[in-house]
């Protein structure tokens, strides 16, 4: 979605309790307010992953590679619910999404603006790609790519890569319960040893402090 000042997010303490609402164009200044969003992975029956190119239109990481889909809860939504309404306005399916984890960071993007989110990471398995149809106000492209695939691009060229999508990577080698069979098997084909030592220095090209942290 693109920055508008007709927009509210929900505005969140280190806890992510609810403390009010802000514009969300001032959200997104250089400083930002901490507020609530979600990023979702969606893969498919080959266990692949779905990217998706962030609009050249977009304030921040224009033209960047994202995962499926990135946005932010309304008021009266869990990320879940919030994340399975977006689903559809933005790549034009829906499927049933299962909540992973949280994390917080705060990363700059030039001297244009930052993210500053608790961050909800959903997981889901699309099962029919054909009917993905784009907003391409939000989204320009899309790829499918593999575990070693992505790696490999996100280690040969990090900056093409939003770092939000970078750690949910990196924390999806978190232990997981409570998730469908088949979302696990999807974590079980990409949860690896090596992962996290890949993403490492990826990681570190967005954020030379390492301005993050899982949540519960």
């Amino acid at each position: 979605m693109t920055i508008s000042d007709t927009e509210y997010l929900v505005l969140v303490d280190k806890n992510d309790n609810p403390i009010g609402s802000e514009e969300k164009v001032k959200c997104h200044l250089p400083n930002g307010k901490l507020h609530r969003a979600f990023t979702i992975l969606l893969f498919d029956k080959d266990n692949k992953f779905l990217l998706t190119q962030r609009s050249k239109t977009k304030m921040l990481w224009p033209g960047g590679w994202d995962g499926t889909v990135a946005s932010h809860p309304r008021r009266s939504e869990t990320y879940v619910s919030s994340a399975e309404r977006r689903l559809p306005e933005e790549i034009g399916i829906s499927c049933k999404l299962d909540y992973l984890f949280k994390f917080e960071y705060h990363v700059p993007y030039k001297n244009i603006g930052s993210e500053n989110e608790i961050c909800g990471t959903l997981i889901g398995v699309v099962k029919d790609s054909s009917k993905i149809k784009l907003v391409k106000e939000e989204i320009d492209d899309i790829k499918w790519v593999s575990l070693d695939e992505l790696l490999a691009d996100i280690k040969k060229s990090p900056q093409i890569y939003c770092p939000w999508m970078i750690l949910a990577l990196y924390f999806l080698q978190e232990p997981k319960t409570n998730v469908m069979p088949e979302h696990q098997s999807i974590l079980t084909m990409w949860i690896r040893s090596d992962v996290k030592q890949i993403l490492e220095k990826p990681l570190l090209f967005h954020f030379p402090d390492k301005n993050w942290e899982l949540k519960a």
